[in-house]
């Protein structure tokens, strides 16, 4: 920053000088010579910047910005000289007049956050409060934090984004505390982002493209007050669905997460990922933050400017609930925008993310009054911003409020979505309800239904049957009703309605056939979701039979519930090697990965039954069969789901002379042979007919 931008000394506080600064740079932005600070807020009357020197309780200096020569528009900023990275600051911000006062939550006496931060402190260690020096004998349940100026030096070497094609992809959806904290995982710091970079040889052999990581932006997991009713213990904000600060990595997350070492942790774990060809996505948290409604706390935005950053009540100053959680951020507010927009850029351009998973976004798309805009601004920009123009892009397409727009959701091309359709009609069809065969060829297929009229491609479909909310894929073939106590709810929370069967027993069993059965049910379910257009995703621990114990919602339970058991990659070997093979064989062919529903020209998809060109289609079938023909050139494949609880007949179709079906993959059978690697397919002896047993799909590949 140079001299003309600095602006001339207004005055000095002990080594520390004072500029006016610039508001060209929000947050806090360290320069040559010193640092700049620059925050919003266009309701505030008078604004102070708060300097700490790491480790100490009380303010090194207060700096009271004036507004004739630190405000430019909306703008409050300074410039500061003798202060440097790692120093920690805050905000007050007060407001005298009364008018409007409703709308405004100003108090002086609350020290505020930066909303740009782009590293806080406080909280370094997971689940503990943080004990300030002078606090030892104070009774304090929760963390004080403080925004950090963090130095951005950090030797990315040549890394650069690796661009897999959406089509190409296949997503893994991980958390990072629960990924390697159980003392099973042998990492030797569990529970961090330098811990998953351990696993990432694991991820790399199972052959996924990109690691979906569940909430990391700071939030308080101590928000909680609710007891673990069967054993007392406090029960903590584990899924990280709660954010006070968009930019900022969460401490707890990092071995070393003082001093702003989370975002150097961070860094280093994405381009170790990158180093291994695998993509980073993030589950971000936009549409609500941990403010709550009028009784939540005070973290940045109600003290910054209450009325600009929430959807409020325009009579009596009330929050809109739109998330579910107490409130609503006023996205389509041009400065929210914004500031959204830049949290983006920043994750894409510093910090080198690959794509985004937008949290309840429908709620980006209502308007400034809440109501759902036809073509969203914050949407629009976002898809046509062109720093992210290569950044995957994945909409939750629906919000607490009833709004549902999967297939619907605005996307100028560029937004995906969680298909939430093609998990419900999976899960019913596998479980064994009538009437889903013609909406299964949706699904099968890209889900053209809800994507191909609006301008989209199968890719645009993220295809899941199991996600971080709602049962494991272990628990979908375990529970037919949720088991939530150890949640303190009374059992009151999560879904009722989970398209589940317990294969004939509620829970864990010995029954010999009753585990074969659900064994069976989980590779039928990760076979149609590999089988499928468009992106698969599926949840870390699936592929090793992890369980919640019927707990559907376990956003509270940072114990063995949510972490992952290692031991399960040896007992369960078995179902990993059938996800690894399975995502082999999924990338080797090109007609299961389709770019456009039009086709090419060359391959083509049919529908059967347990006869040749005669699917049924009537409400009661839970049978099909889907040939995909690669051409002349190409491989044909034949896959066929019976849902049906007998073994039926069905018909293959005819092959040229030179080619013979051959088995890849027959769930019923035992492993190794219920799935065969590439190269060590099984020929069919019988080439017109195959016995599918009850409950079972089979692939089929011609050679």
């Amino acid at each position: 920053m140079n001299e003309m931008k600095r602006g001339n000394l207004l005055s000095k506080i002990g080594n520390i000088e004072i500029y006016r600064g610039t508001p060209a740079y929000f947050g806090a932005t360290l320069m040559r010579d010193g640092v700049n600070f620059a925050v919003f807020s266009k309701h505030a009357e008078y604004v102070t910047l708060v300097i700490f020197k790491s480790g100490v309780r009380d303010p090194e200096v207060d700096i009271i910005l004036n507004p004739a020569y630190n405000k430019t528009g909306d703008v409050w900023h300074v410039f500061l000289r003798g202060i440097n990275a790692s120093s920690r600051y805050c905000y007050r911000m007060g407001r005298k007049s009364k008018e409007d006062a409703e709308y405004h939550r100003f108090n002086d006496e609350v020290l505020l956050l930066d909303p740009y931060a782009k590293a806080l402190s406080g909280a370094s260690q997971w689940g503990t409060v943080y004990q300030r020096r002078g606090d030892e004998n104070r009774n304090i349940n929760f963390n004080i934090r403080r925004s950090i100026i963090v130095e951005d030096d950090f030797d990315w070497g040549y890394d650069q984004p690796l661009n897999i094609p959406l089509k190409d992809s296949i997503i893994y959806e991980l958390h990072v505390r629960g990924f390697t904290q159980h003392p099973s995982s042998g990492v030797t710091k569990p529970g961090t982002y330098a811990g998953i970079v351990e696993k990432i040889p694991y991820l790399r052999d199972l052959g996924v493209t990109a690691v979906e990581l569940l909430p990391v932006a700071e939030f308080e997991e101590m928000d909680s007050d609710r007891m673990n009713p069967l054993n007392g213990r406090r029960l903590l904000n584990f899924w990280g669905y709660q954010p006070i600060s968009f930019f900022a990595p969460k401490a707890s997350y990092a071995y070393d997460g003082t001093n702003g070492g989370q975002v150097a942790e961070f860094k280093a774990m994405v381009k170790k990922f990158h180093e291994a060809g695998i993509e980073v996505i993030l589950d971000v948290v936009f549409n609500h933050t941990a403010e709550g409604n009028e009784r939540g706390p005070t973290f940045s935005f109600k003290g910054i400017d209450n009325s600009i950053y929430y959807i409020i009540d325009s009579v009596t100053g009330d929050y809109h609930n739109y998330s579910g959680c107490g409130n609503t951020v006023n996205c389509n507010h041009p400065v929210v925008r914004n500031m959204i927009v830049d949290c983006l850029r920043y994750w894409v351009m510093e910090m080198h993310i690959d794509g985004f998973r937008f949290d309840l976004a429908s709620i980006l798309g209502r308007g400034r009054d809440g109501s759902v805009l036809a073509n969203p601004p914050l949407l629009e920009r976002i898809a046509a911003d062109p720093i992210l123009a290569n950044t995957k892009l994945i909409a939750e397409a629906w919000d607490a409020a009833g709004l549902y727009q999967v297939g619907t959701f605005p996307n100028w091309g560029r937004w995906a979505e969680w298909n939430g359709s093609f998990r419900d009609d999976v899960r019913r069809f596998v479980k064994g309800e009538d009437g889903l065969v013609p909406s299964l060829i949706q699904r099968l297929t890209g889900s053209p239904d809800l994507y191909e009229q609006g301008g989209r491609e199968p890719y645009h479909s993220i295809n899941f049957v199991t996600s971080h909310d709602g049962f494991t894929l272990k628990d979908l073939v375990s529970y037919n009703r949720k088991h939530n106590r150890v949640n303190g709810e009374n059992s009151s929370d999560g879904s009722n309605d989970n398209q589940s069967w317990n294969c004939g027993w509620e829970g864990p069993t010995e029954l010999h056939e009753v585990n074969k059965l659900r064994k069976r049910q989980m590779k039928n379910f990760a076979t149609i979701l590999f089988m499928s257009h468009g992106v698969p995703m599926f949840l870390a621990g699936d592929e090793i039979a992890h369980t919640q114990m019927g707990n559907n919602n376990a956003y509270c339970q940072d114990n063995e519930i949510s972490w992952i058991d290692w031991d399960l990659t040896e007992k369960n070997a078995g179902l990993v090697r059938f996800f690894r093979l399975f995502i082999k064989f999924r990338k080797r062919l090109p007609l299961l990965k389709p770019g456009t529903f039009k086709g090419d020209g060359t391959t083509s998809v049919t529908w059967h039954g347990v006869e040749i060109n005669k699917p049924d289609l009537e409400c009661y079938s839970r049978t099909l069969a889907m040939l995909q023909s690669g051409g002349p050139r190409g491989h044909d494949v034949y896959f066929i789901m019976n849902a049906y609880y007998e073994t039926l007949r069905f018909e293959l179709p005819l092959l040229p002379r030179y080619k013979k079906w051959h088995r890849v993959v027959d769930t019923n059978l035992e492993p190794p042979h219920d799935i065969e690697d590439t190269g060590e397919e099984v020929v069919l002896n019988e080439q017109r007919f195959y016995n599918v047993s009850a409950r079972s799909v089979l692939v089929l590949i011609s050679k």
